[in-house]
């Protein structure tokens, strides 16, 4: 029985569950989708809680710039480039055996400096948030003060009576974990099986206490809840509920906006723009697609995408009940290559406050993402882990349902032939070069058949 029904019911009430279970590569458009002045009032925050986030960010360019000397190009400001992906279109033109529409670009998230992924977005911000407070209390701080002065002995010694916990297959780990260890705090990762090994060796080498557990992501979450419960002096970051890793996430909309802009593109209801965002448990999709809503409006079309293996935001969304119900419940391994997604169980505030803001879900095979790789890295030089794969064949399953998809959306055919289509690559450029050249291997081998 799953929420009171069999499994056979279930399929007859909700048909796409028996392409899940059998690990079919899915599509849905959800008809739930509404207006975005309409939606947007689902969600219990707004324009103003991100441009405060965003204030904050800007607030510690000056520590950056001091402790990560990389950020220095980029004046103390976390962010990545876009870049157009021509050769990357053209292969996946003939992958997918149709002429794909519009300009097909990539934000490259996977090159965050610090811990090379989006997580570096929503997890170093919200360390950064939670350090803010505890220096402003202590009187180490002031919000018009330089902030370079958390880069020493002195806030360290201060910071490291304090503890930070997380649970995490990989890369919001990694980013909490580094930023954390860097001012001071004691940093505890609770790291569920899929977890990469180099990812764990990494964070340990930067004084990160690790903890392994031979079962899946949310074990890890409830461990490092746990600790948290039973130590005041312990900030627990939620992936699963944390508004202020959502609002660290939300905040690359508008510098997108900038990005776009300086290259060009009119990004209108005539020049609509598609994003394509790999989900895991949720919450970093979720946040940037909040913020685009807030900046583009109707204009953008937001789209998740997941591994076959571990639909967890595709069935919690379509069944109705989110968090209520797990990709095991189903009958499904969770267990998948693309280890950042490899979530059962959706977060329940994404699902239920974003419901009406995104557009569509769709399921991705292992083989796929690891024959995306290689053609990503052939075709463009980027070199990407597989789950940041996961938006690739966006543009194409969109295409293969476009009719429908115009219907529902009320888009036109000349507005959907003069769209934007942008990958969000959420993880890859930290990735040890062995492993790479074993995800290309692997890729090349797929290709091969």
């Amino acid at each position: 029985m799953i929420a009171g029904k069999m499994l056979d019911d279930w399929k007859t009430s909700h048909p796409l569950i028996k392409d899940l279970v059998e690990l079919r590569e899915t599509t849905w458009f959800t008809p739930v989708r509404a207006p975005t002045a309409e939606a947007l009032k689902d969600v219990p925050l707004n324009a103003h809680d991100v441009a405060d986030a965003s204030a904050r960010l800007n607030r510690f360019a000056a520590y950056f710039q001091s402790a990560f000397p990389e950020t220095l190009p980029t004046h103390g400001i976390i962010e990545s480039d876009i870049q157009q992906l021509p050769s990357l279109r053209g292969a996946l033109d003939a992958r997918y055996g149709q002429a794909l529409p519009g300009a097909l670009w990539i934000k490259k998230d996977s090159h965050l400096p610090i811990s090379g992924s989006v997580k570096a977005r929503g997890g170093i911000y919200e360390v950064l948030k939670h350090a803010e407070r505890l220096a402003l209390e202590a009187g180490l701080l002031t919000l018009d003060g330089n902030y370079e002065v958390l880069d020493t002995p002195q806030a360290r010694e201060f910071f490291s009576q304090y503890r930070i916990a997380v649970g995490s297959t990989g890369n919001l780990g990694l980013s909490i974990g580094l930023m954390g260890a860097r001012l001071g705090f004691q940093v505890t990762v609770h790291m569920s099986a899929d977890a990469r090994q180099w990812k764990k060796d990494k964070l340990r080498a930067h004084g990160v206490t690790v903890m392994e557990y031979a079962s899946d992501y949310s074990i890890a979450v409830a461990q490092g809840r746990q600790q948290a419960k039973d130590d005041p002096g312990c900030h627990f970051v939620d992936d699963e509920n944390s508004t202020d890793l959502f609002l660290g996430y939300a905040v690359a909309a508008e510098r997108l906006n900038r990005q776009l802009s300086l290259a060009g593109l009119k990004i209108d209801a005539e020049h609509p723009l598609f994003v394509y965002l790999p989900c895991g448990v949720g919450g970093g999709p979720g946040g940037v697609a909040f913020g685009l809503k807030l900046v583009f409006g109707d204009a953008v079309h937001c789209i998740f995408a997941e591994p076959t293996h571990s639909p967890c935001m595709f069935l919690g969304v379509y069944t109705g009940l989110h968090d209520e119900v797990s990709v095991q419940d189903f009958g499904i391994d969770n267990i998948t290559a693309a280890d950042g997604l490899a979530v059962g169980r959706a977060s329940g505030f994404v699902g239920r406050t974003m419901q009406r803001l995104i557009d569509g879900y769709y399921t991705v095979s292992d083989d796929e993402l690891h024959a995306l790789l290689w053609l990503t890295a052939d075709s463009e030089g980027l070199n990407l882990e597989p789950s940041a794969l996961a938006g690739v064949p966006g543009v194409a399953r969109l295409h293969a349902h476009y009719a429908e998809y115009l219907q529902r959306s009320g888009l036109s055919v000349e507005a959907y032939a003069c769209a934007t289509h942008l990958i969000w690559a959420t993880g890859g450029s930290m990735v040890p070069e062995p492993e790479m050249q074993a995800y290309l291997a692997q890729g090349a081998q797929v290709l091969q058949g």
